[in-house]
């Protein structure tokens, strides 16, 4: 970390070093001045697992390499008081002074319950929702990767031939039915007679309910594949040796099924992250509500696949480029559920930044399948 010292704190400085008058004083200020900011990085899996904890890591990993940051990091933390167990660890063995508790089930209670009781702590959550209210030394960030999904879906919409996608995700809350969602409508701008069969294995990580869910929807005659788990390791490897496609999430997956690999949704955090520390190493307010997509670079895709088709990359690459102009926007007016019932009104259109996309909880038409 670089410390701009200006030419009138210099001379308050020497003047407190000439009270002191020792050389010891020069040493105390220089190693004040060089100190490190402690920053901690909790994963609720491991950090390998080609996913959610590993797009985590790899910022973390960079974050490691910039001037002035010291890293501790724990893997394995459940979603449990155990991670408040591990947060107070950092804070008062390591001397945390900024903690990236990344899953999503860190945020409540966890989080909210020990920012109070360590205000000069700043949190940084892995998309929470935060609001007014909540404690000004905690913050949320996350990423439009919907927007990543959409274009997942595009892709998915040229290749498939079955006219069958399938989406295996965790749990139905409104970030993951928002990926849902943008899956669907993309492959239904490429074909509008596509549907997306959908299965919940309950939990981030179910490596059995995901196997089987894979297999299952291969039986049913889906044949393109996209996910939101934490490590989509062994849907991508399952759908391979079945001999179906993969669109990717978190991080790229290319090298577990090059033959099966399309695109994909991935993560960029070292963006949001190097805006938090920022905050933290120059004293400036905690930001407390961080988004970005793929023109912030918060979000990107994985390369194409060679089985993908010149006609299918000038297809995403273009409403991608609209996307970055900001002139598309993914939920429109006349958008119904999956039930029939008209979710965005006529002439209605949600920007990224509207909270509602946020508080997303039905299921668009052309999804087969149930909250």
């Amino acid at each position: 970390m670089q410390i701009k010292v200006n030419r009138r704190d210099s001379i308050k400085s020497i003047a407190a070093l000439g009270a002191a008058g020792t050389l010891g004083g020069w040493s105390a200020l220089a190693q004040a001045q060089a100190k490190p900011l402690t920053v901690g990085v909790i994963y609720v899996g491991p950090r390998d697992d080609y996913g959610y904890n590993q797009a985590q890591a790899m910022a973390a990993a960079e974050l490691k390499k910039l001037p002035g940051v010291k890293l501790v990091e724990e893997e394995n933390v459940p979603e449990t008081a155990a991670v408040q167990k591990t947060m107070t660890g950092m804070i008062s063995q390591d001397g945390a002074k900024l903690l990236f508790p990344t899953s999503f089930g860190y945020f409540d209670p966890h989080i909210l319950a020990l920012a109070p009781k360590n205000p000069d702590v700043r949190f940084a959550h892995c998309g929470g929702l935060w609001s007014e209210g909540k404690p000004k030394n905690v913050g949320s960030f996350f990423g439009y990767i919907d927007e990543c999904q959409y274009l997942n879906g595009v892709i998915a919409g040229h290749m498939s031939k079955s006219k069958k996608i399938g989406f295996i995700a965790a749990k139905p809350i409104p970030q993951v039915l928002r990926n849902i969602n943008a899956f669907t409508m993309g492959a239904r701008s490429v074909d509008p007679s596509i549907t997306t069969a959908v299965i919940f294995t309950g939990d981030w990580s179910m490596p059995v309910k995901e196997a089987e869910a894979t297999n299952s929807l291969a039986d049913q005659g889906v044949d393109v594949f996209t996910m939101h788990v934490d490590g989509p390791k062994v849907i991508v490897e399952t759908a391979a040796k079945r001999g179906k496609m993969v669109c990717g999430y978190h991080a790229s997956q290319a090298k577990l099924a090059p033959n099966a690999y399309l695109t994909g949704a991935e993560w960029n955090w070292i963006t949001a992250y190097k805006t938090i520390l920022d905050a933290a190493q120059t004293g400036k307010p905690h930001p407390n509500f961080l988004r970005g997509g793929l023109k912030e670079g918060y979000v990107k895709m994985s390369a194409y696949g060679p089985m993908v088709p010149e006609a299918a990359r000038k297809n995403a690459d273009d409403i991608k480029a609209k996307m970055v102009a900001g002139s598309f926007d993914i939920f429109k007016g006349g958008l119904k559920d999956n039930k029939g019932a008209v979710v965005v009104p006529a002439g209605k259109s949600f920007k990224q930044t509207d909270v509602e996309l946020e508080k997303m909880n039905y299921l668009v038409e052309g999804v087969v399948g149930t909250l």
